[in-house]
């Protein structure tokens, strides 16, 4: 008997990744693929050493997939649906993902102080940023996928760590939040749906650093793509940005095919459609 529950400890731990949070493809749980348009999950990304995928479970339902570096511990990429906003707070909290630490752990996103109280003898942040590496870091913790652009509960599930990324303040708090304060219009305005993903492309040697360690790597760059629908699902306007992560504090408006372009710069291999067919008719 106990040989028999071993065994079953063993087959759950290693199917689990199919099942939870933290998934061996995206294609493996079709409620998460639903945030890339057409279910075209990019190659952008995929080779990365080290990476998970993230199906951002908040209150038993996924919220948006995250294809997440737990070497740098950063974002590659958020990819979700805009949500017209329905109002509410910011979330107070900061989320991480359990399974992150221990692929038996629950599936749903938690509060990172009160699962550190409860495992007091575990590491958290071996795979992941915790909450006290951004502190006092001197950089802000900027959302990728932001809270602005969902309902509650999206809204508060937005606020993981895995979804944010080190971020220059100056940036973050202007030239990044007025774009996407002009998403919001546009795709309030002219979409019936539109599809986004927003990813940073890591620094070579820019780190937060806590206690002579290389904790988080403070990107390069953030970038956004986005492909806007008309009521019958047809995509009518596509676009895309990037934003240079310094004081400089300008945003660059580009073509789907322009940032691709740009991000095959940092890429060892094809980077691929970001969308199907490039959010092209």
């Amino acid at each position: 008997m106990q040989a028999l529950a071993a065994l079953w400890v063993f087959v759950w731990a290693h199917l689990s990744p199919a099942w939870g949070d933290v998934v061996s493809s995206f294609q493996d749980a079709p409620g998460c693929l639903d945030f890339f348009y057409q279910g075209k999950v990019p190659e952008w990304g995929a080779a990365t050493p080290g990476t998970a995928r993230l199906c951002q479970r908040f209150h038993n339902s996924y919220h948006f997939a995250t294809l997440y570096d737990t070497h740098h511990r950063i974002a590659v990429y958020s990819a979700y649906r805009f949500q017209t906003s329905d109002g509410g707070g910011r979330e107070k909290r900061w989320f991480v993902e359990p399974q992150l630490v221990d692929l038996t752990w629950g599936a749903e996103m938690r509060d990172g102080y009160w699962l550190g109280q409860d495992n007091p003898d575990i590491y958290l942040g071996e795979r992941q940023a915790l909450n006290e590496d951004y502190t006092h870091s001197g950089f802000d913790r900027g959302h990728l996928n932001p809270n602005g652009h969902h309902a509650v509960p999206s809204r508060n599930a937005t606020f993981t760590l895995t979804n944010v990324v080190p971020q220059n303040p100056k940036m973050n708090q202007n030239a990044w939040r007025n774009y996407e304060s002009q998403l919001t219009d546009l795709f309030n305005g002219q979409c019936a749906k539109a599809y986004v993903l927003v990813g940073a492309i890591p620094s070579a040697s820019n780190w937060i650093i806590k206690n002579n360690v290389k904790r988080v790597n403070i990107p390069e760059y953030l970038w956004n793509a986005y492909c806007c629908l008309d009521n019958n699902n047809r995509p009518i306007h596509s676009g895309g940005a990037t934003a240079l992560n310094t004081e400089q504090n300008r945003v660059d408006r580009r073509t789907i095919a322009d940032l691709t372009a740009f991000l095959q710069q940092y890429a060892n291999s094809p980077v691929g459609e970001l969308f199907l067919n490039n959010c092209e008719a």
